[in-house]
């Protein structure tokens, strides 16, 4: 038997699997979920032990524990390092979830004929790192495992993969490898497959506005305290100018201005305007003047309120005037900007912005640098060979706007150039309610990933 028609024959227990796993509530975010973190890491050692790793472990860390598992071939082969995360977003607001976010559906959609999986993780990444393992699988049983292979799944990239630094920097001869796979990333299209070379990197800030020492009667108090949710939002509204250029002294100095031509070229990739805004029932995009929706989201930094309350939220009225007000505000940057520097600024800044009628405080919460990825190294080619067999199509090179903050962990510790072949759409509603990924995607990923062995091992002995 082939490893294709392997997959092939096992591609409902595949399936199966995978629908096992979402049903695990691993949210990292929320210590209520603590236990179900824990059993969604002893579910992946599983799955590896039966897939045929060995020396598999539950490493532990400060927080939860880093799945390895390894299968050696032959020390002279090369060795691939497959990197993935188990933990999940948080899935509130549930109510708005067409079926419950941990109880895995197939529907049939628009982008996904051939139904996609309904459920928190689906494409972020549990559908997406148990490619790799399903891939392992048939190659195992097939004895077709033309490389070395390493696993390292964490359960904490959601909140900021805080633990896995320090963890690669102790284990570096255990990671040993020559090239660093990565599945938690998107394409185009089935029609228009492409492979990530640049993601933006992150700086995630908590802001605490307080005015009055407790919550008054807005009556009483109204026009003589300052409201600090009115501070907060007037605030807010200031860090970007008319033309959406952030306005945090120093936030572009180190941030890359590319040539007309690389410009040219980042546009060349297929972008449906039209259908962009209809996807999202928008009547029109907004963002930095000057630059296309490709450029805005793959190689200019942003900044954006990712969340904000305060005062009184709760059913009928209650006049009250707040003694706080919060938002938590992240900003995705490009290579160059450092998140720690950037984070120090917007905290000097916030500050400096604020009346004295207020105190304000902020708390950085996590970030990562921005990672470029190289197009000539041995991993990229072979990716692009695997799309090409599995798809008939050349890959496009693509810069996302999302960030994977171990990429540039893997770069500086490792010396590795991580290749990103994601096979998700930016249409699976990832970090939001009614999350899927497509059937299709999901089989083809680990067809791709087969081939993506295969070739690398083909241009290692070049």
């Amino acid at each position: 038997m082939s490893v294709q028609s392997y997959i092939n024959k096992n591609q409902e227990r595949f399936l199966e699997e995978l629908i096992a796993l979402l049903k695990i509530p691993s949210v990292s975010a929320d210590p209520k979920f603590k236990s179900d973190v824990f059993a969604a890491a002893e579910f992946v050692k599983d799955a590896l032990e039966k897939a045929g790793a060995e020396n598999v472990a539950l490493c532990e860390t400060a927080g939860y524990p880093i799945v390895y598992g390894e299968k050696i071939v032959d020390p002279a082969l090369p060795t691939v390092l497959v990197y993935g995360h188990y933990d999940v977003q948080p899935a509130d607001p549930y109510e708005l979830w067409e079926s419950p976010p941990f109880e895995p559906v197939i529907k049939k959609t628009d982008a996904h004929p051939e139904g996609a999986i309904f459920a928190r993780g689906s494409a972020d990444d549990k559908g997406q790192f148990y490619m790799h393992v399903k891939a392992f699988e048939a190659m195992t049983a097939q004895n077709a495992l033309s490389c070395n292979i390493k696993f390292m799944i964490e359960g904490e990239e959601e909140v900021g993969s805080e633990n896995l630094d320090l963890f690669v920097k102790e284990n570096k001869d255990k990671l040993k490898a020559d090239v660093v796979l990565i599945s938690d990333t998107s394409m185009l299209s089935l029609e228009h497959p492409s492979v990530t070379v640049g993601l933006r990197g992150l700086a995630y800030l908590q802001v605490e506005v307080t005015g009055p020492n407790r919550d008054l009667h807005s009556g009483t108090y109204g026009g003589a305290v300052a409201n600090p949710i009115n501070i907060l939002c007037q605030m807010i509204a200031s860090l970007q100018d008319e033309d959406r250029k952030i306005t945090i002294p120093g936030f572009y100095d180190d941030v890359e201005n590319y040539s007309s031509a690389y410009r040219e070229n980042l546009n060349k990739a297929p972008f449906d305007e039209a259908d962009y805004k209809k996807k999202l029932d928008i009547e029109a995009l907004e963002g930095e003047k000057g630059y296309t929706t490709i450029e805005r989201t793959g190689i200019r930094p942003t900044l954006d309120v990712n969340g904000i309350w305060g005062g009184y939220t709760g059913e009928g009225a209650k006049t009250v005037l707040p003694s706080k007000a919060y938002a938590k505000i992240s900003m995705r940057l490009v290579p160059n900007q450092d998140h720690k520097q950037i984070s120090k600024s917007f905290e000097s800044h916030f500050k400096a912005i604020a009346p004295a009628s207020v105190k304000v405080k902020v708390t950085p919460h996590h970030g990562g640098h921005p990672a470029v990825i190289p197009t000539d190294s041995v991993g990229y080619r072979a990716a692009e060979a695997a799309i090409q067999s599995a798809f008939g199509k050349k890959a496009i090179p693509t810069r996302e706007g999302g960030s994977i903050p171990i990429t540039s962990l893997f770069q500086k510790e490792l010396g590795l150039d991580p290749i990103l072949l994601g096979f998700g759409l930016d249409t699976d509603a990832i970090h939001s309610p009614n999350e899927h990924y497509g059937v299709k995607n999901y089989l083809m990923g680990i067809e791709t990933i087969v081939l993506f062995f295969k070739h690398f091992r083909a241009l290692s002995d070049k």
